[in-house]
């Protein structure tokens, strides 16, 4: 062979080379960029809307409930989605104040929102007032909480979103403090490899009267490698009219072009008006989210706060009443989150009270069926929900047997705390 033909072969085998490492590196990036994709999967942020997991706008329409005080009261998840609502935030607490919050426990949270099919919005409550109150815990200490328990966290990015802390700054602080604090806040969660949407609180207990986070918000989400973050106000006695509540919603938005969503509001604070038909009239108009506080159990300061009495969700209170049935409440506004689409939910074991009632008009579903014709049968009693088929199939989980949902058996006997459980049922 001449030389001339061995430098050409020679030529063309080393092209082949390059051609085949080429393509390899090629197929390696396309299938890290389709795994890191799917591990982003769950909420995200275009502009100023929050796109559920299936890319579609999601606006939150629920409440807050005060799960760290109350471990025993886990009939609200059912009985807040009762009401039409599609998020429920979760009140949890990493120690600093009140008793951890494990992580088995926020598992097991989760899958009582999912049951339920709400949207779990989590959050921790012991830096509530940092900087003024003496007790508060710290940002840090509420990012390491997070980290952690990402093992309950990883893989339900379709159906929670982290409030890294709840109200996290008294009155007074310096703009940089908030800034920065959020900002290593939301580092920490993704340097553990957290990608669900993170929600960041105002200062000065959440209201923001100082502005901090509505001139400063653009700034603590650049802290985000993912740009997944979206940020939260309460509104209490600060907002005490419908050109306050509006003027500020429209300049966040505005301003950062970033979502915003009312994360606590009442009819009163403390004694003091709130003008919560403007929140909810102001929410619609602008497509943001709200949740009211709280479902029930408020000390003696916030009674009127309670959206039902003693967690029976037959005995709505007027705040109760205004919030589900107000003209822009949540039975009228409330849209459920896409994920959920398809997926058939549990039997729903009360309806929302009329907003012309003083008395409740929230009814439970049968109890059991008539033992006319003798034909009986095991099913699970969960809760004060009508009894639901056990599954055949599988044991520890909810599932979709004969063109219906089921309750495993083991759920069934042990996820319960007591309430419910397998009884006979006839017909």
């Amino acid at each position: 062979m001449s030389q001339s033909y061995q430098y050409i072969l020679k030529k063309i085998s080393a092209m082949s080379h390059r051609l085949h490492s080429g393509l390899t590196k090629m197929l390696a990036f396309l299938a890290t960029f389709l795994l890191s994709i799917n591990a982003m999967a769950g909420f995200s942020v275009s502009g100023t809307q929050l796109l559920d997991g299936n890319g579609q706008p999601f606006v939150m329409r629920g409440m807050n409930h005060p799960h760290a005080w109350y471990l025993g009261e886990t009939s609200a998840f059912s009985n807040i989605a009762a009401t039409g609502a599609n998020t429920v935030r979760v009140v949890l607490s990493n120690g600093d104040r009140w008793t951890r919050n494990s992580k088995a426990d926020v598992a097991n949270v989760i899958a009582l929102c999912k049951q339920a099919q709400l949207i779990c919005l989590l959050e921790v409550h012991d830096v509530t007032g940092s900087g003024e109150e003496s007790a508060a815990g710290t940002m840090a200490r509420a990012a390491q909480y997070w980290v952690d328990i990402k093992g309950a966290l990883k893989g339900q990015e379709d159906y929670v979103l982290i409030n890294i802390a709840n109200e996290p700054m008294g009155n007074g602080p310096a703009p940089s403090r908030w800034v920065n604090e959020q900002s290593a806040a939301i580092r920490t969660l993704r340097a553990a490899g957290l990608t669900h949407t993170l929600v960041i609180d105002a200062a000065n207990w959440g209201q923001d009267w100082q502005n901090i986070m509505l001139d400063n918000a653009s700034q603590v989400a650049q802290a985000d490698s993912l740009s997944n973050t979206i940020f939260s106000v309460h509104m209490y006695e600060v907002y005490q009219n419908y050109n306050r509540i509006n003027n500020y919603v429209t300049g966040f938005l505005t301003n950062h072009n970033l979502p915003l969503i009312v994360g606590e509001f009442g009819q009163d604070h403390q004694g003091q008006f709130v003008d919560a038909n403007a929140i909810m009239r102001v929410a619609q108009e602008q497509g943001i989210g709200y949740l009211g506080w709280s479902w029930s159990g408020n000390g003696s300061c916030c009674v009127a706060l309670d959206i039902v009495n003693n967690f029976n969700p037959k005995s709505l209170t007027p705040w109760g009443r205004r919030l589900i049935n107000g003209t822009h409440g949540i039975a009228k506004t409330s849209v459920k989150a896409s994920v959920y689409n398809g997926v058939t939910p549990p039997a729903s074991s009360s309806s929302a009270e009329s907003s012309g009632s003083s008395s409740s008009s929230m009814a439970s579903s049968s109890a059991a069926a008539s033992s006319s014709s003798g034909n009986c049968a095991q099913q699970c009693q969960w809760y004060s929900d009508a009894p639901r088929p056990l599954c055949t199939t599988q044991s520890t989980d909810w599932g979709w047997e004969n063109n219906q949902s089921c309750i495993g058996r083991t759920l069934c006997q042990t996820g319960q705390q007591g309430n419910g459980g397998i009884v006979r049922v006839c017909n």
